[in-house]
């Protein structure tokens, strides 16, 4: 059956969809020996020869990798950083396998970040499309008060959109800097600092506690852990994926 390039690569484990993308953009797959740059190009991976980079990719080759890791502030959730700073699969030592960040967080962001080289579960549990709620404690600068929480639920437009959370809660309070535990649906960049600064109080520390209802745990800053069958099974359940067929489980 075709389906589109981008989807095939991250099924296959080599990129998630949105950086298979630019991989094709970038002139580094090709279908049959033909170079392709649209990323809504269609093959069937039974049927047609893709590579990417000239190697030859096969959806039986990649046993699928599931990790959590705690992200200490100051690292990268990217592969390659042209500026040098530490990336946050430097934290992976004891993982031979190729993975790759599961959406954002940012570089003085921190807590609950998931690794995986499953491109089809990276792509149902980040998109806003299905809906995994994603939860933080936000400290921000300033004292709020319960008719800023209440603003602080009712949201912001943006400049590229509005943005509302589905909770919002305050958590401690004192003069200079409230806790707010935030939970929300997307991952645009930057967002709950972007939306915080357009409140007028800037976020101060920004830590991810939870993705569904999968938290850190005991899990130190700076330590990963692979994930349970029934953790992946969660998260997959509540992103409403059904066909579970082409996942090899790895824990």
């Amino acid at each position: 059956m075709e389906e589109r390039l981008q989807k095939i690569i991250a099924r296959c484990g080599i990129a998630s969809r949105r950086a298979a993308e630019q991989m094709m953009r970038d002139g580094r797959v090709s279908v049959n020996g033909k170079i392709i740059t649209q990323p809504g190009m269609k093959a069937d991976d039974t049927r047609d020869e893709i590579r990417v980079d000239g190697g030859l990719i096969s959806r039986d080759a990649v046993s699928r990798i599931y990790l959590i890791l705690n992200k200490p502030k100051g690292y990268v959730v990217t592969l390659d950083d042209p500026q040098n700073r530490p990336i946050v699969s430097d934290l992976l030592r004891d993982v031979p396998e190729r993975v790759f960040p599961v959406g954002r967080l940012d570089y003085d962001s921190e807590g609950l970040l998931l690794m995986t080289n499953d491109g089809e579960f990276s792509y149902r549990v980040q998109h806003p499309l299905f809906k995994v709620p994603k939860t933080y404690m936000v400290k921000v600068r300033g004292n709020l008060t319960n008719s800023d929480v209440e603003a602080i639920k009712k949201g912001a437009m943006l400049e590229d959109g509005s943005f509302k959370p589905i909770c919002a809660t305050m958590e401690k309070s004192n003069r200079k800097s409230c806790w707010i535990e935030l939970t929300i649906l997307e991952g645009r960049n930057r967002i709950i600092r972007r939306f915080f600064d357009s409140i007028g109080h800037p976020v101060a520390r920004l830590i991810r506690t939870s993705i569904g209802n999968l938290g850190l745990g005991e899990l130190e800053t700076g330590e990963y852990r692979y994930m349970q069958k029934n953790e992946i099974k969660s998260l997959v359940d509540l992103s409403g994926v059904r066909d579970k067929k082409r996942s090899v489980l790895k824990t």
